[in-house]
């Protein structure tokens, strides 16, 4: 149930001149650097200029707020004068192209994507527990025990913008002054200047800094984390003392969640992240009833900001599973469901400290990180795993375009190899050296990160930046690791598996009729077309298939976890599609999975939809046999179900037998096909339909064309 002020506060939503409204803050950032502070040292003109933007923020006030705070970032007011300075890439980009003259070729052939920035998570707690003058002190303290020019810098911009969030939070106390809301006016004099004392507190500290951090680092990926944990402490106190009660508890993060859409609204692909439930140290349950409030919340709303995904716990927890299942059925498309036993034994296994490991939030999308311990380069981008083979197939022939790709080493082509040991282990050392190239990319982009887009705010909440002296992007950060995806791996076992079993295990075919069959797209040879599709898949719970899958997935990994980083770090295998699919098929020529020239590919780890040929359980079965302990930032998977045929009990079922399989991330669509088409076809009667796309939950009528077929192409499940 929603309180009547909650409900008018939602009617405001959509009944506002709000979206009318300019931001200038990219304006005043540009105009500070150029004019302002353009003769200053250049560590001190990023501060100072970030600084001025955040200051001159405009102040909105509403008389029925409880929670202080608004900012959009609809209709940014054109940039005048641009300072390159502000503007990591520039250099970054030069750079990339001096090591890697065929840069272009190599995005354009999707053998590596561009930078994706954005998805981290940070230690807002820091500021509910010490307040910023607290954290500011931590940084004086450091500042003056330091003569290293470079720490020096840091601790000097961090408090310059510790003082911007401070001088905005300040500009709201004269407009709330005019309403009567006084205790809110006493609340923001208090938080986040100090240290918050009860659960109303909490959530404003929480939200005014939010609102600064994503200014500073606005990049649509990052993630609150886990709210219900870090907020309970407060509530709990409140509780006990009679100063709030469960109902205003449920209030207040009502109003706090659309804030989140208020200032979200129209933007589909931007993902903030709130992760409920999981697991502490001891591995017991953080289930708490700020967990439930949270799910229910969001669940009442209807909203799509923010994103509320939930962690099961080790220890066994059934309502949080009904919970969970009836969330996946009633929440519009919104769900996403971790499994800590998975999650937690795979960040272990790749030498996280438990302490840390029970800490793990999603980036964004699903990006598996720890909380407040990495830099926002958690998913950076992708490479296409089908094109890497069909290249390798042809020797370097692109299907689409008949040209050969320069930037492509695998020239020999499967028509002079006599076994698929030799061939697969080439293709390997092909798709790792490219997977190296990607990943020295994403180095070059972070080298200038830590120059020119040092972060100062959301650094003084990251470990270890304090400590040693250093932004999140310089080594500041506890783990400097790079996140991004193979995409297409279910496809890509189907295929290789298919070379292998056709060709030379069984001689069924020769390599002469299969290359001859790609080139023409199938369409001469329709015999061979079915002999694919027939082949076993991945998906079926066919154990020689799987456990083939498994050994391309584990290789696959291999590549980003040997890969290291400037700082100790390593790559993150994450696997996940996102909006991929239809790029991804767009540029791929007949594949040997059994599709012709542009047909879609799997989402994450789920095996491909024609291949789930036996039901959900045994792609489930399939999908769980995986190597999640190598899936360092996690691995996906998709179960579209049709809504008209399950029921709780079945999902509870469903959904109980890949936690104890310990799969790892669920999520999927509990709408019919028939809707989706009504909804492509008849947009207006369908404005607030949502549906999950990968990764994120979008507004179904504001994806593009090809991202809408690949939704509704996608395998429903029935019981």
């Amino acid at each position: 149930m929603i309180s009547e002020r909650i409900n008018m506060l939602s009617k405001r939503l959509y009944n506002c001149d709000d979206k009318n409204i300019e931001s200038h803050f990219n304006y005043d950032y540009h105009y500070a650097a150029m004019n302002i502070y353009n003769n200053c040292l250049h560590y001190e003109k990023l501060a100072k200029s970030m600084a001025y933007a955040i200051k001159n923020l405009d102040v909105y006030a509403c008389e029925s707020d409880e929670i202080a705070g608004r900012i959009y970032y609809k209709n940014e007011r054109a940039i005048e004068e641009f300072c390159p300075e502000l503007d990591y890439s520039i250099d970054a980009i030069k750079k990339i192209k001096e090591k890697y003259p065929q840069f272009n070729e190599l995005k354009e052939n999707q053998l590596i994507s561009d930078n994706l920035v954005g998805h981290i998570t940070w230690r807002y707690d820091y500021i509910l527990e010490f307040g910023v003058e607290g954290l500011k002190k931590k940084y004086l303290k450091a500042l003056n025990n330091t003569r290293d020019i470079k720490s020096i810098e840091f601790y000097k911009g961090v408090i310059i913008l510790l003082d911007a969030l401070l001088d905005f939070n300040d500009k709201h106390i004269k407009y709330y002054e005019n309403y009567k809301n006084k205790e809110l006016v006493e609340r923001i004099k208090k938080v986040p200047r100090y240290k918050a004392e009860s659960f109303k507190e909490a959530v404003q500290s929480f939200y005014m800094q939010h609102l600064v951090v994503m200014r500073e680092n606005p990049f649509g990926g990052n993630s609150v984390g886990r709210l219900d944990y870090y907020l309970w402490p407060y509530l709990k106190k409140d509780l006990e003392e009679g100063k709030c009660s469960l109902e205003e508890a449920k209030e207040i993060i009502d109003e706090l969640f659309l804030r989140f859409e208020e200032r979200l609204n129209g933007l589909d692909m931007w993902t903030e992240a709130i992760v409920v439930g999981g697991s502490d140290e001891n591995l017991k349950s953080c289930v708490n009833p700020l967990t439930y409030i949270m799910i229910q919340s969001i669940m009442d709303l209807n909203i799509l900001h923010p994103a509320v995904y939930i962690r099961i716990p080790i220890e066994y927890d059934q309502k949080l599973i009904d919970l969970s299942s009836e969330y996946i059925l009633k929440s519009n498309n919104r769900a996403q469901i971790l499994n800590d036993k998975s999650i937690i034994e795979m960040l272990i296994n790749n030498n996280i400290p438990i302490s840390d490991a029970v800490n793990y939030v999603c980036g964004g999308c699903m990006e598996i990180g720890i909380q407040g311990k990495q830099s926002d380069f958690m998913y950076a981008g992708w490479q296409n795993t089908l094109k890497m083979l069909e290249l390798m197939i042809t020797g370097g022939i692109c299907l689409k375009t008949k040209k050969r790709i320069d930037c492509f080493n695998g020239t020999k082509g499967l028509i002079n190899y006599d076994s698929f040991d030799d061939f697969y282990d080439d293709f390997i050392k092909e798709a790792t050296r490219l997977t190296n190239i990607f990943l020295s990319i994403i180095e070059i982009y972070s080298e200038y990160s830590a120059i020119n887009r040092p972060s100062f705010l959301i650094s003084s909440m990251i470990d270890d930046c304090l400590n040693r002296g250093r932004n999140m992007h310089d080594g500041g950060a506890k783990y400097h690791d790079y996140g991004g995806t193979h995409l297409g791996l279910p496809n890509l076992a189907d295929s290789l598996y298919a070379i292998k079993y056709l060709i030379f295990d069984n001689k069924i075919l020769t390599k002469e009729r299969l290359i001859n069959a790609l080139e023409n797209n199938f369409l001469t040879d329709i015999e061979l077309l079915n002999l694919l599709k027939n082949v076993p898949k991945y998906g079926c719970d066919n154990e020689e298939v799987d456990i083939f899958a498994n050994k391309v997935m584990s290789d696959f990994s291999d590549m980003y976890l040997e890969y290291k980083t400037r700082f100790d770090g390593k790559g993150k295998p994450t696997i996940l599609t996102f909006i991929h699919a239809p790029f991804a098929s767009s540029i791929l020529g007949a594949t040997l999975d059994g599709n012709t020239s542009g047909n879609r590919i799997a989402q994450g780890i789920t095996p491909f939809s024609p291949s789930m040929r036996n039901g959900i359980t045994s792609a489930i079965n399939s999908c769980c046999k995986m190597p999640y302990k190598k899936f360092y930032g996690g691995a996906s998977s998709m179960w579209d179900i049709d809504s008209t045929s399950i029921s709780k009990e079945i999902l509870n079922a469903i959904i109980m037998t890949f936690i104890q399989k310990k799969g790892m991330i669920f999520q999927g669509n509990t709408n019919t096909v028939e809707q989706l088409i009504e909804a492509k076809s008849d947009p207006d009667k369908f404005s607030n339909l949502f549906v999950r796309v990968g990764g994120y939950s979008a507004r179904f009528i504001n994806l593009w064309s090809e991202l809408q077929d690949e939704v509704i192409n996608r395998m429903r499940h029935k019981k």
